[in-house]
């Protein structure tokens, strides 16, 4: 009876354990998101009071003990105080010096704090329930041992992988550019030239259109595989074979403004490792026109970069996209999609890895070094 309890206990565990984890990519998510918000003192401060007001919420509706609920309560609420206190000192007016960055790291720490807290309350409360029984510890066998080790090698590996994706040039190259941005109104038109659509309308008695997906070692690209855990973060969409008519949503490269832009293959091009793969889709001579026509009238209207929708997934105009949910799209406006899902959600690597019914056709990879 002792047993089938530690057994039930331990599968509770590790659903908590699972569901939790879901707690800790958030943190992820709130902390990288907190440094597109431009901090000012009134939304960081408020910024704290709906994540204290989120864990409370929750605190209260976990199946604890009257004891535990209190505590969590007021560990939540005694640092929310600190934290209102910090912010009151905090200055975000020079955003030239050290002083400002620090701060910045140290507001959006505190929006995530909570959410960290809550996770050390919930795993400690449960990790108790599952104590293995002798018999559990004798039959524990060598190939158990050397898959654990297996696994904490490469979690370790994974923690290498993160400390590069994630560094400090990395940050600071993604936060000076982020001024460039904007995830409300069109800040790009025009960028696209009629040599442009004359090259793609030049395309029209080619039966396919073709989909890049692109390993390119930009700081933006490594930072999204944190997320995703994919080697490939960047789609694109061109009209040839030959990649002269290649196009998507993009930075700009500080050339030109974030949206919808011409691409370069020599711009892929940003480490030892970058890499892309070309993949055909048929399409008819009205499919492919209509995908251009559609382009051209982006081009008109204008677009801009969906930053905010690679956390958020959310697109507050038609136009503001992100590469994959800008090639998704394309796709779907022609009728060409071959997988159904939100266009906001659609990941480079799901244009490929979605291809259930294998639509799509490998015509080469490119490795830069």
């Amino acid at each position: 009876m002792k047993r089938a309890e530690s057994i039930e206990g331990g599968k509770e565990f590790m659903l908590n354990l699972k569901r939790y984890h879901l707690v800790s990519k958030t943190s992820v998510t709130l902390f990288i998101s907190g440094f597109f918000l431009y901090g000012n003192r009134q939304i960081f401060l408020l910024s704290y009071i709906s994540a204290y007001i989120f864990v409370i919420i929750r605190a209260i509706g976990t199946p604890s003990k009257i004891r535990l609920k209190l505590l969590m309560a007021v560990s939540y609420s005694l640092f929310l105080t600190l934290l209102i206190s910090f912010n009151n000192t905090m200055d975000f007016s020079d955003q030239d010096t050290l002083r400002f960055i620090f701060n910045k790291l140290f507001s959006v720490a505190g929006v995530v704090a909570p959410f960290v807290i809550e996770r050390f309350f919930i795993v400690n409360k449960y990790s108790y329930f599952y104590m293995p029984s002798l018999q559990d510890i004798s039959s524990f066998s060598f190939n158990e041992v050397k898959h654990n080790k297996e696994k904490i090698i490469s979690a370790f590996d994974n923690v290498k992988k993160l400390g590069k994706r994630v560094s400090v040039e990395n940050i600071e190259e993604i936060i000076t550019d982020l001024p460039r941005h904007n995830s409300f109104r069109y800040i790009n038109n025009g960028t696209l030239t009629e040599d442009y659509f004359d090259a793609a309308y030049a395309t029209l008695d080619d039966p396919r259109v073709y989909i890049i997906i692109s390993n390119t070692g930009s700081s933006a690209s490594e930072l999204i595989s944190v997320f995703t855990r994919k080697q490939y973060n960047h789609a694109s969409i061109s009209f040839d074979l030959d990649l002269k008519t290649i196009i998507s949503y993009n930075g700009g490269e500080k050339a030109y403004p974030p949206g919808l832009n011409r691409e370069m293959i020599e711009y892929f091009n940003k480490k030892g490792d970058s890499s892309i793969i070309v993949y055909s889709l048929n399409a008819d001579e009205s499919q492919k026109k209509k995908i251009i026509d559609k382009i051209k009238e982006i081009n008109a209207e204008g677009s801009a970069y969906n930053i905010m929708g690679l956390i958020f997934k959310y697109s507050h105009r038609a136009n503001i996209m992100f590469c994959s949910q800008f090639v998704y799209k394309m796709l779907k406006y022609a009728g060409l999609q071959y997988f159904e899902k939100p266009e906001g959600k659609v990941t480079p690597a799901d244009l490929v890895e979605l291809d259930y019914h294998r639509k799509l056709n490998y015509v080469y990879e490119i490795k830069f070094n």
